[in-house]
């Protein structure tokens, strides 16, 4: 991977000219689960060949191009290592924004392997019996929604829930991504466990040498520890990379490929008032301008590795 790659995104989505923005309307009650459900507009399944990442990303839909600018997936991959024919898993992959770019470019020698938050979370999340219901099927529904993505020479997919890792998983993975996926695990972890049980399974299911590659929504490192404790969405960096390296991962490195500067909450900001959510300003254009001004949060890209002794 080069910088041509990035040059190719940046200028596929200057060219369509576009705004990240997510057409999903979400309460500051449910704002906490946005990354959770985030989709990508109705298109065609990908078809692309493996290892081509330019290619891949510039199939995808142009809601998806928009938010290259902040998301930066090929330098993100890159940073982290990841290869076609890898078996990588994937924590809350909700509606397939990474997925969609996984399951081709690793190919059909590779494994995407979801895992999602146990349904404790999402029953102190508030969900209503329906959509537990659906939770509860997840394992199962998921990899079927996920095949349909993409088409041709692509991952097989298969997926398990936080805290139920089999067995027979345990030591398969090459990389474990955990792409704004902490800050719910860490905000409930007091009272339930739940980052240290899922960093657990992320230990378990990686060989030895296998990396861990995090990008989470970055508190600065002068806020209050109660605002950053992940009900905001924010985290500070010190505190992840403390409980990885308690996890008994090695910090590798960090990465500024995902920052922005812009992004300077206060004490009462949450990360869901910027895009794609918008919260709190869809329907106060102004707001919503100046939240589009600042762009998506500012973001830790951190590479662990799991000891290969």
């Amino acid at each position: 991977m080069n910088k041509s790659v990035t040059f190719l995104i940046i200028g596929i989505a200057a060219a369509i000219g576009l705004v990240a923005c997510d057409n999903s309307s979400q309460s500051n009650s449910t704002a906490t689960t946005e990354d959770m459900a985030e989709t990508s507009a109705t298109s065609a399944p990908v078809q692309a060949t493996p290892s081509d990442l330019a290619g891949i990303l510039a199939a995808q839909p142009a809601d998806v191009i928009a938010r290259y600018t902040y998301r930066n997936p090929a330098q993100t991959l890159e940073f982290f290592g990841i290869k076609p024919g890898m078996t990588v898993v994937e924590a809350l992959p909700g509606g397939g924004w990474y997925s969609k770019l996984l399951m081709p470019f690793l190919g059909s020698d590779g494994e995407l392997i979801g895992a999602n938050y146990p349904s404790g979370m999402y029953k102190l999340f508030g969900y209503s019996d329906d959509r537990m219901a659906k939770v509860a099927t997840w394992a199962t529904d998921w990899p079927e929604t996920a095949k349909t993505w993409v088409e041709g020479d692509t991952a097989n997919v298969s997926a398990f829930v936080l805290g139920d890792l089999a067995e027979q998983q345990k030591g398969t993975a090459d990389a474990v991504l955990l792409i704004r996926a902490l800050h719910n695990l860490a905000r409930f972890e007091d009272q339930h466990g739940y980052l240290n049980s899922a960093l657990q399974d992320a230990f378990d299911v990686l060989k030895p040498g296998g990396i861990v590659g995090i990008v989470q929504h970055a508190a600065p490192s002068d806020a209050d520890d109660n605002w950053a404790n992940g009900s905001k969405g924010y985290l500070k960096q010190a505190f992840v990379i403390e409980k990885m390296q308690a996890a008994g991962f090695e910090f590798v490195a960090a990465s500024d490929i995902n920052a922005n500067p812009l992004d300077v909450p206060g004490a009462d900001d949450v990360v869901w008032r910027l895009p794609p959510t918008l919260s709190g300003s869809k329907d106060d254009k102004e707001k919503a301008a100046a939240m589009q001004a600042i762009g998506e949060s500012n973001r830790m890209t951190l590479k662990f590795v799991k000891p290969a002794v």
